[in-house]
């Protein structure tokens, strides 16, 4: 069991985490329970995660002991945000008038976060400059080709575990092409596992700056420029003080939510003060609402007996 700041909703968490219910990593079942494999050792470890009835925690049961029982309890914490107080958010957000409908409605997310910087990096880049549904379908293509898959016996779909770097490093450059990635971002995902894998970047060097100093860091990778620097901070690291700007979806869900009302950008951000990185979150829910994705199963009830 793991308590949660109250308020937690983990269908809205979990939606925001994989983005769109294709997803082969990040499952859903249809009672509403999150499930994930994650690697880290010879045979990968099954987590799944759903609400107690109280609201107050989450169920979690572990599968597997290639990684410590307390090491995927942690990871589980991270990705599912499950202890984030977003007090704050909730005040500024209320003061908005066409956020604020929208904020009450999505009450109970939680940032979520990736396992690993490379997940958050390798997500980050693949998303760059395509569309929500393009970037999820190479993203896709890119997992089942080069990750895990795990059979577990009540899920009629495989399940994947995330491929490593050193996964990515050896596969052919025409192979990531065929996939969909093209060759400017093939060039960028290698020069990070190159530079995770040397030591020139870790998670700790970034967890130690503040966010202006962590995205420099990260943009002295070429290839990753200011949006890509403040997702893999905002979704890799969990730094709500950044804001991934400049980003055409983005603009295309503020409209969606804001309708007609004249806003500013700069100073909607400057209202949300510290924890404006949650209105990335809040405006990805807003589209998937209108898709109805949020909360959608991963695949169909498994018929009785």
């Amino acid at each position: 069991m793991i308590p949660v700041a109250t308020p937690y909703r983990l269908d809205l968490t979990a939606s925001v985490l994989r983005r769109l219910s294709t997803n082969v990593v990040d499952l859903l079942t249809p009672e509403g329970e999150y499930v994930r494999a994650l690697a880290g050792g010879p045979h990968p470890v099954i987590v799944r995660a759903r609400m107690r009835p109280r609201g107050d925690s989450l169920a979690v049961t572990i599968d597997g002991d290639s990684i410590p029982a307390s090491d995927a309890l942690a990871t589980v914490n991270r990705m599912l945000g499950v202890d984030r107080d977003i007090t704050q958010f909730d005040r500024s957000a209320a003061s908005i008038p066409w956020l604020a409908p929208l904020a009450e409605r999505m009450r109970g997310v939680k940032p979520p976060r990736y396992p690993t910087l490379w997940e958050g990096c390798a997500n980050s880049i693949v998303f760059q400059q395509v569309s929500l549904r393009a970037a999820s379908t190479i993203m896709q293509r890119l997992i089942i080709a080069l990750g895990r898959s795990v059979t577990v016996p009540d899920i009629p779909i495989p399940l994947y575990a995330f491929p490593d770097s050193a996964s990515f490093a050896d596969a052919p450059d025409p192979m990531l092409r065929e996939l969909g990635l093209s060759g400017a971002k093939i060039a960028t995902l290698r020069r990070v596992g190159e530079a995770l894998a040397s030591g020139a970047l870790d998670e700790q060097m970034l967890e130690e700056r503040d966010s202006v100093d962590a995205a420099a860091l990260l943009r002295q990778i070429k290839g990753i420029g200011p949006w890509t620097a403040a997702v893999i901070l905002l979704r890799g690291i969990g730094r709500l003080d950044v804001f991934p700007a400049n980003d055409t979806s983005i603009a295309s869900n503020l409209a969606l939510v804001a309708g007609r009302a004249v806003l500013d950008p700069k100073v909607v951000l400057a209202t949300l003060g510290a924890q404006r990185g949650m209105l990335y979150f809040y405006l990805l829910l807003a589209r998937l609402e209108s898709r109805e994705q949020i909360g959608r199963a991963s695949f169909d009830r498994v018929p009785a007996g």
